[in-house]
């Protein structure tokens, strides 16, 4: 069963409230902020619940809209603002739609948060389809770039603005998922680029690298590929993890983006911010 209030922020709000609250009155777009299906809540729906309950208005896209809608739903239940729309980042005009849309409905955009990846079909160089590799590459750091080509004048002019993309311990990490990685490793880079880039404008740009988290993308999918119980593959994650031996869930990557996109971090761009375990401090 899904526990949407799993998290160690304040909860004890009104309906509606958002006189003390981090993101108060912030235009924030969530890409991926649907719900792949499982046990356990995904990032993009955490992240989406989160910046709610602190304040920001939403503009919440996925691929398939009745999973933005449901999200949304709950959003509006607890008495704040959301929107919902369907989004192919992979078609150009499509994320230009997304911007547009934010724009019509809440008439600035402070936040994007991109939160799409997959990591499914990868394989070792040799035995990798071109087609597969394609098909990552272009979700994980292609629609990145082009959410963020489209918002970025929006933000400039406004002289204000964060960009959040969701990259990966993996960036960084010894692993078997090589496109995967090379994909997530590409988000890194292109966010130290465009914080450089855009410091001038008042932009802040910045990934988070979850490490092995206990949400559906990555639960479900093992599973069923490994033909393995879901709490064997919990088991198996967790042994891996130096921070208690456990996997984190995804309140911590919400923790992290809602620090990012906060006040609080408008002095931190450029970085790439491990929400890990202190997984990848065992690299070298």
């Amino acid at each position: 069963m899904l526990d949407i209030h799993q998290t160690n922020v304040r909860l004890n709000f009104q309906p509606g409230e958002t006189s003390i609250m981090r993101l108060n009155n912030k235009v924030a777009i969530i890409v991926g902020a649907g719900q792949t299906s499982g046990e356990t809540l995904g990032n993009g729906r955490a992240v989406s619940l989160l910046f709610a309950r602190e304040g920001a208005r939403l503009m919440l896209v996925d691929n398939r809209l009745e999973s933005a809608e449901e999200t949304r739903d709950m959003i509006r239940d607890e008495g704040f603002e959301a929107e919902a729309i369907a989004g192919d980042v992979l078609i150009e005009h499509e994320c230009h739609h997304i911007i547009e849309e934010a724009l019509k409905c809440f008439n600035r955009v402070d936040i994007l948060h991109y939160n799409v990846g997959k990591s499914e079909g990868d394989r070792e160089l040799s035995t990798l389809p071109v087609d597969n590799w394609d098909d990552i590459m272009d979700l994980n750091l292609r629609g990145f770039y082009l959410c963020a080509k489209h918002v970025l004048p929006v933000m400039r002019d406004q002289k204000s603005g964060v960009i959040t993309g969701i990259s990966s311990a993996a960036a960084v990490a010894s692993g078997t998922n090589m496109t995967y990685k090379v994909s997530k490793a590409g988000i890194n880079a292109l966010v130290q680029s465009l914080a450089v880039d855009n410091g001038k404008y008042g932009i802040r740009v910045n990934a988070i690298m979850p490490g092995l988290m206990d949400t559906p993308m990555a639960i479900e999918r093992r599973a069923r590929e490994m033909d393995m119980p879901r709490e064997d593959i919990r088991a198996m994650r967790d042994r891996v993890v130096p921070l208690n031996k456990k996997m984190g869930t995804a309140w911590d990557v919400a923790n992290a983006s809602l620090f990012l996109a906060s006040d609080e971090a408008s002095y931190v761009s450029g970085i790439a911010l491990a929400v890990d375990g202190a997984l990848t401090a065992r690299v070298g």
